[in-house]
């Protein structure tokens, strides 16, 4: 049997609603894709047995109730948008408010929260600017979001300055550290939680817990990255040591 690529959507459609209305029977609470398909299902069907586009869009908001979905879902679900085939033709219909009205939340999914107050009242908001030095006989490359505290052990930088920070530059870009040459960059506080795990492995938790910055400075030092604000140089062979350890 051949079948058109819509023929091939509708039965994928097909499918992944009847998988809900197995979950939904079994007592299961849909998550997003699972509630999409069945209410999307609904409405070809509707439309298939000769319903007009208004009742289509009626049994669309018929299908679910907020209470048989995952919590989140009806804030994430806002509408749910299907091409249909009716007796006239393919329509679009877009089912709105699909689990019926409900309450607003101040952390609803996609709301947008002020950058600063992320921030918790220990962290530095403002963005600082420190001088870069790189020691290595090559390019270091930096990338925007690394945790520019715990960068490469060659260069040479004030790391209390840039503890808890990044390079204030556009996601996914990074900045290019040329041998010898000094480099000023605008470092910006990490945001969010501001949980830092990995990277050179100096700190692997949370920035702002009591002692964390302190110790995290020890280790840099007793692991050998380059400081100015430290009394004599590192050994940044003893952190290259330590990262092939693991």
């Amino acid at each position: 049997m051949r079948l058109t690529p819509t023929e091939r959507d509708r039965l994928l459609l097909f499918s992944a609603a009847e998988l809900a209305r197995r979950r939904r029977a079994a007592g299961v609470l849909l998550n997003v894709p699972e509630a999409t398909a069945l209410i999307a299902d609904e409405v070809c069907e509707a439309a298939r047995r000769r319903a007009r586009h208004a009742d289509a869009v009626l049994t669309g908001q018929s299908v679910l109730t907020a209470a048989e979905v995952l919590p989140e879902v009806p804030y994430i679900v806002r509408t749910v948008s299907v091409e249909a085939v009716f007796t006239d033709g393919s329509r679009l219909v877009v089912v709105p408010t699909p689990f019926g009205q409900v309450p607003d939340r101040d952390d609803m999914p996609g709301t947008v929260i002020p950058a600063e107050s992320a921030l918790p009242a220990a962290a530095t908001r403002e963005v600082v600017t420190v001088e870069v030095v790189n020691t290595a006989s090559v390019v270091i490359s930096v990338t925007s979001h690394f945790h520019f505290f715990e960068a490469n052990a060659r260069l040479r930088f004030s790391r209390a300055a840039a503890y808890g920070r990044h390079l204030d530059v556009p996601a996914g870009t990074h900045v290019r550290f040329e041998p010898g040459t000094p480099t000023r960059v605008a470092l910006a506080p990490i945001r969010g939680g501001r949980v830092v795990v990995g990277f050179a492995g100096l700190v692997d938790g949370p920035l702002d817990d009591p002692g964390i910055r302190e110790k995290a400075l020890s280790r840099a030092h007793e692991w050998g990255f380059l400081d100015t604000d430290h009394p004599g140089d590192g050994n940044p062979e003893n952190a290259a040591a330590r990262a092939v350890r693991g």
